[in-house]
C-alpha cells in the first residue's frame, strides 16, 4: 500500500549541533511524526509537523498509568549518499508484541515504517556522517485520553522524534564496567520484562545509580525469582564467550527481543560458531572466569551496536574479561553490523531499507 502523511515544514530551521561534541538524545531535529487513534475510527490524521511541545491534559492516562511504549532505531548515510535504515520492520513487529502486552492498539505494520521513512526523508539533512555518529529515531506511542480510572484508554497518540547522536557510551568501543545486581529486580515471567516500555526502565534506574557510584556504567540483572541467572546488561542483552561457545539467556519473557541481538546470533551461527540460548547462572560464569574459560562478554543493542565488557563485579568478586581488552569476536561483530548498517559491507540477510 502506498501512504501519504500531510507534510507542514518548519519555517525557522534549527541550528544543527557540532558533529565533533554529539551526545545521546539531547538535541532534536526539525521536524516530527504525529498520528491520533480514538476509539471507533482508529488510527488516523498521520503528519509530520515541525518539532514542538505537544499539549495534554492533566489527566491524560499516561501521566497516570503509564500506558506507553516506545522503540528506538537508527538512520545511516551511506559513502555513497543513500539513507539506510537498519531491520525497521523488526522494530514495527516489537511494536506488536508490546503494545498487545499493554493493551495499545495495533497500528499496521506497514504504515509504521513508512511513517519512519517519511519523517526521515523530511529531516535526512541532520543525518551526521562522521565515523560512529547516526540518526537516533525514537518513535513511541502514549495513552492521551483524559480519566482517572484503571481501564485501556480510548485515545492514543503516535509521534516520531529523531536526533543526530554520536557513541552511546562515551568510551566507545572500549570494554565497560558492569556492576551485577542481586538486590533489585527488574522483570519476573508472566510480567512486562520482553515489552518495550518506559516502566521496565524507571525500575532499574535505582541500581543503575548505585552502579555508578561504584564506578560502574551499567547494570547486569539476575533472575527475579532465583536471584543467580543472568538476563539482561541494562539497555543491552547479554553475552558470554565460554571456550567456544557463545551463550544468551533465552527469551521467556524476561528479557527484550534484542533486534541486535537476533541480528548478532544470526552473523555468529552464519560463521558456524556456537551458540546457545539458555539459562546460566552466574555462578557458572564466575567458574568460568575462575578457570579461564570465559574468554569475553559483550553486550548487544541498538544504541551501542556491540558494547564489549571488561569487568564484571559481582558480591565484591571483580572478573577482569580478556585483561580489559576488546575481545576478537567483540570487534569482529561490531565491524559487521556497523559495516552493514552504514552500507560498507554486503547485507547478506536484506537487513537495510534504502529511505
Amino acid at each position: 500500500m502506498n501512504y501519504e502523511f500531510k507534510i507542514n515544514k518548519t519555517t525557522t530551521p534549527k541550528q544543527k549541533p557540532d558533529i565533533d561534541h554529539l551526545e545521546f538524545g539531547t538535541t532534536f531535529t526539525d521536524h516530527m511524526f504525529i498520528m491520533n487513534y480514538s476509539e471507533g475510527k482508529g488510527w488516523h490524521d498521520g503528519r509530520i509537523v515541525p518539532y514542538a511541545p505537544i499539549e495534554l491534559d492533566p489527566a491524560a492516562a499516561v501521566l497516570h498509568y503509564a500506558q506507553e511504549m516506545f522503540e528506538g532505531l537508527k538512520a545511516y548515510k551511506a559513502k555513497d549518499g543513500r539513507v539506510l535504515l537498519f531491520r525497521p520492520d523488526m522494530n514495527a513487529k516489537r511494536t506488536t508484541l508490546t503494545s498487545d502486552r499493554i493493551c495499545i492498539p495495533r497500528i499496521d505494520e506497514e504504515l509504521y515504517v513508512e511513517a519512519i521513512k517519511a519523517v526521515v526523508r523530511v529531516d535526512s539533512d541532520w543525518i551526521p556522517e562522521k565515523e560512529g555518529t547516526s540518526l537516533y529515531i525514537r518513535p513511541f506511542i502514549i495513552a492521551s485520553e483524559p480519566f482517572l480510572g484503571v481501564r485501556p484508554s480510548k485515545e492514543y497518540i503516535f509521534m516520531i522524534i529523531m536526533s543526530p547522536v554520536g557513541l552511546y557510551y562515551k568510551e566507545g568501543l572500549a570494554p565497560t564496567k558492569i556492576f551485577v545486581e542481586d538486590e533489585y529486580v527488574r522483570a519476573v515471567a508472566g510480567g512486562t520484562g520482553y515489552s518495550k516500555i518506559g516502566a521496565n526502565y524507571v525500575a532499574s534506574l535505582k541500581s543503575q545509580e548505585k552502579a555508578n557510584k561504584l564506578g560502574y556504567s551499567q547494570v547486569l540483572w539476575l533472575d527475579g525469582v532465583e536471584r543467580k541467572y543472568v538476563e539482561e546488561i541494562g539497555t543491552s542483552n547479554a553475552f558470554f564467550v565460554i571456550e567456544n561457545e557463545v551463550i544468551t539467556a533465552p527469551l521467556e519473557g524476561t528479557i527484550l527481543p534484542g533486534i541486535t541481538r537476533d541480528s548478532t546470533i544470526h552473523l555468529l551461527r552464519n560463521w558456524g560458531i556456537k551458540v546457545s540460548e539458555r539459562k546460566i547462572t552466574i555462578d557458572e560464569i564466575y567458574k568460568a572466569y575462575q578457570d579461564g574459560k570465559l574468554k569475553e562478554v559483550f553486550a548487544s543493542g541498538t544504541a551501542a551496536v556491540i558494547s564489549p565488557v571488561g569487568e564484571l563485579c559481582w558480591k565484591d568478586k571483580k572478573m577482569v574479561i580478556n585483561d580489559n581488552r576488546i575481545g576478537i569476536l567483540s570487534k569482529k561483530l561490531y565491524d559487521e553490523l556497523s559495516g552493514i548498517q552504514l552500507g560498507n559491507r554486503e547485507d547478506k540477510f536484506g537487513w537495510t531499507i534504502e529511505v
